[in-house]
């Protein structure tokens, strides 16, 4: 689109198509992104492309209301735009919608590669607490979390997954970081709630990151694998993905397996499957545990802390919708779901009901040299028996330094 004569072109035509792209239920299920790129920027006269987001929004706004929030285009899962009761955003939107700005007579495209390539937090999450310490910076690209002895700071996606791969860059807080906690996770609503943990424990200056993990199911926890890592995770960002899927649960730090936690039902062990999770992400005070089980206490007077995330990526994720809030189904990768159109990739991992010998092999050096604690060697813990899970030799193997 030209940011020129813009009102006249929302109205007549840009807005009243992008309404149908947006609702249209193949767009919805696939999370297909849309880019609004807008030309001419080298015109005196050209509006910049956040007016330009903002008219639209709000012409798709009075399309809302005029059409019900049902697209004409394609009906046949009746997918609804915005939230009821709020005035409609971008943001809403369970696809990514970017705008960009570019000129065709200098060549001035970089905008629309960035925009292409870059997932907007804007788009996937919400912050949720922190009174202004969390913050969405860099056109939608980077998170900073923020803690001071007042309060830590976090943010949820919007989007709820039933089984999913999803990853995320995180740069650590440097320094002396004690006393901290870094998270990254996902978890169900509920007192009975499922969760998959990633945490990170600080230390005091030149002592390493504790990396410290758990699978919580129906409520219960008490699963814990720590694990050095072997790199400085505050010099810069690196991947930490988890794979979810009905046979197993995977952990992954740059694409490194460090954790299996199987599904094992036939033996009467719990396995999260049926409770949709959201993302989170967090960074907290802890000193009361984190470090050295709670020895060393944070220094304030090296705050504020500031952990940074980027690269959110849950295109292999199945999200969980509701249909007028009585039935509910996932989208894209679950068997029974609407989508017929599912991507290799996401089938891969999906139908993935355990790891290869190259994966096993690079598993098993991980927690050779970096595991720190394995609750399933844990015997004085557990002084009744260990849990059903750990004497199944087969799945989890003991571990030793």
């Amino acid at each position: 689109m030209e940011h020129l004569n813009i009102g006249f072109v929302l109205k007549i035509f840009f807005s009243t198509y992008l309404y149908d792209i947006l609702t249209n239920a193949s767009v919805v299920k696939n999370k297909i992104p849309v880019l609004l790129c807008c030309n001419k920027t080298d015109k005196v006269t050209a509006h910049t492309k956040d007016f330009i987001r903002k008219q639209m929004e709000k012409e798709i706004e009075e399309l809302r209301a005029s059409r019900s929030a049902v697209s004409t285009a394609d009906i046949a899962n009746d997918f609804t735009l915005g939230i009821e009761g709020e005035v409609f955003s971008f943001t809403h939107c369970l696809n990514k919608v970017s705008v960009a700005e570019a000129s065709g007579l200098t060549g001035e495209t970089d905008q629309i590669l960035l925009a292409a390539q870059a997932n907007d937090f804007n788009q996937d999450i919400d912050i949720t607490w922190g009174d202004g310490r969390g913050n969405i910076l860099n056109n939608g690209t980077l998170v900073n979390l923020a803690l001071d002895q007042s309060s830590g700071s976090g943010f949820q996606s919007k989007a709820e997954y039933l089984y999913g791969k999803v990853d995320m860059q995180i740069k650590l807080v440097p320094g002396n970081s004690a006393g901290t906690v870094t998270t990254f996770y996902l978890k169900s609503q509920g007192l009975t709630w499922d969760e998959i943990d990633f945490e990170f424990l600080g230390n005091v200056s030149g002592d390493p990151y504790i990396l410290h993990t758990n699978v919580y199911t129906q409520g219960k926890g008490d699963r814990e694998q720590q694990f050095y890592l072997w790199f400085d995770p505050t010099a810069e960002f690196h991947n930490y993905s988890i794979l979810w899927n009905p046979s197993h649960i995977v952990f992954y730090v740059d694409e490194k397996p460090i954790r299996e936690f199987n599904n094992l039902e036939a033996m009467n062990v719990a396995y999260p499957k049926n409770q949709p999770m959201r993302m989170y992400g967090s960074l907290w005070n802890a000193d009361d545990w984190a470090t050295r089980g709670g020895l060393v206490k944070t220094n304030w007077s090296q705050g504020p802390f500031v952990a940074s995330f980027k690269n959110y990526n849950s295109d292999n994720a199945c999200i969980w919708s509701s249909d007028n809030g009585t039935t509910t189904s996932t989208t894209s990768c679950s068997p029974g779901g609407s989508s017929s159109s599912s991507s290799s990739s996401t089938s891969e991992w999906f139908s993935q009901r355990g790891m290869d010998s190259s994966s096993q092999k690079v598993l098993r050096w991980v927690q050779r040299k970096f595991m720190v604690y394995n609750y399933c060697k844990d015997k004085k813990r557990f002084s009744q028996g260990l849990p059903i899970e750990c004497k199944n030799k087969s799945k989890n193997k003991k571990v030793s330094r």
